[in-house]
C-alpha cells in the first residue's frame, strides 16, 4: 500500500535512534570446555559403547554443530578420500567438505558395528547416527542429556566443543587463525578476496583436525595406568 523507503528499515535508519539488540540483550555464548580438559573427557567418553556418545565424540572430533551430525548421512561420506561431504551446512546452507581425521574415521566404523548389532531399522538406517530404536535421526536433546549423566551439565555443549577447538588452535598451535575458522565452516575474507580465493584448503584443514584429534587423543581413561600386582608368597 505503500512505495519508497522502508520506514522501519534498520541501518542508517533506526539505528540512528534506538540501541543496539547486543546493548538490550547481552549474547550468551555456549558453555564449553577448556581445550586441556577435552582429552580427559573424550577417554571417559569413550568408555561408553551407545550410538549418542560415538554421535558426540564425532562432533568434537570435526567441530560441526548439533544439526549436522543429527543429519549426517552414509551417502556423504567417501571413505576412500576421507572426507565428509555436508550439502547445506548449518546457518550458511552451503555445500561443507570435513576433511576426516584417522580417529574420526574409526568413530565411524565403530558406530556402524554397534548399529549392525542392534540390526533391524537401525542396520538400515541412512542416518550415521540413528536412534536405536527406530532408526531416525537422533534427538535433539540427545547429546545434552548424554553430557548431563556425564555430569557435565552447565560445563560444556556439544556446540561449545568448536569454541574448544578455537580457544587450542589459537594458543596450542602455529596454524594461520583463517585455517581454524574454515574448518568451523565460517566465512574467511571480503567479497572480493572470496572471488578470488574459491578453494576450501582442504588438505591443509586435515593437517590441523588431524592435529586437533591427535591432542584428544593424549590422555587415557581413570584407572587405565593401574597395573595389577600379585600378593608376594609367603617366605
Amino acid at each position: 500500500h505503500r512505495t519508497g523507503d522502508n520506514p522501519a528499515r534498520w541501518r542508517d535508519h533506526l539505528s540512528n535512534l534506538l540501541p543496539a539488540k547486543a546493548k538490550i540483550k547481552p549474547t550468551l555464548h555456549q558453555k564449553a570446555l577448556p581445550y586441556a580438559e577435552m582429552p580427559a573427557f573424550l577417554a571417559e567418553l569413550r568408555q561408553r559403547k551407545a550410538i549418542a556418545a560415538r554421535a558426540l565424540e564425532f562432533l568434537a572430533l570435526t567441530c560441526v554443530r548439533t544439526s549436522d551430525i543429527r543429519a549426517a548421512k552414509w551417502e556423504q561420506v567417501d571413505f576412500r578420500e576421507k572426507v565428509w561431504t555436508i550439502p547445506q551446512f548449518s546457518k550458511t546452507h552451503k555445500e561443507h567438505r570435513v576433511p576426516l581425521s584417522d580417529n574420526a574415521v574409526s568413530v565411524l566404523e565403530e558406530v556402524r558395528r554397534i548399529s549392525s548389532a542392534i540390526g533391524g531399522s537401525v542396520a538400515a538406517s541412512e542416518f550415521i547416527f540413528p536412534n536405536d530404536i527406530t532408526g531416525a535421526p537422533l534427538s535433539s536433546n540427545a547429546l545434552l542429556a548424554l553430557i548431563e549423566r556425564m555430569d557435565r551439565k552447565g560445563q560444556m555443549t556439544g556446540h561449545g566443543c568448536r569454541s574448544t577447538f578455537r580457544d587450542w588452535a589459537l594458543e596450542q598451535t602455529n596454524f594461520p587463525w583463517e585455517l581454524a575458522e574454515m574448518s568451523l565452516g565460517h566465512t574467511v575474507g571480503t567479497k572480493v578476496e572470496r572471488a578470488y580465493a574459491r578453494g576450501d584448503a582442504r588438505e591443509k584443514r586435515r593437517e590441523i583436525m588431524q592435529a586437533w584429534a591427535d591432542y584428544c587423543s593424549m590422555s587415557k581413561p581413570k584407572g587405565d595406568n593401574i597395573v595389577s600386582m600379585s600378593r608376594p608368597s609367603a617366605p
